[in-house]
């Protein structure tokens, strides 16, 4: 399989939120980069929108970013 991504992803298990409309939904940040991120959502019913903040408490982080896809229970991120 051909990389293709723009930055190289590096294994992680952080705690995070995905902030959107005054509501916050808990999630493993699963891989990072510096342009993007795959998240495992822990709540399957969540609706998550196309844009949202990420929040890394860890870090103090909070980052605006888009969904480029989406899986079960997964989905991968840019950063804007």
């Amino acid at each position: 399989m051909v990389e293709t991504r723009i930055a190289p992803r590096y294994r992680v298990s952080k705690p995070a939120q995905i902030e959107y409309g005054g509501d916050k939904t808990s999630c493993t940040i699963r891989d990072l980069s510096i342009t993007g991120a795959a998240l495992q959502l822990s709540d399957l019913s969540a609706t998550i929108p196309a844009a949202f903040t990420l929040i890394i408490p860890e870090d103090k982080l909070k980052i605006s970013c888009r969904v480029v896809w989406r899986r079960a229970y997964r989905i991968g991120v840019t950063f804007d």
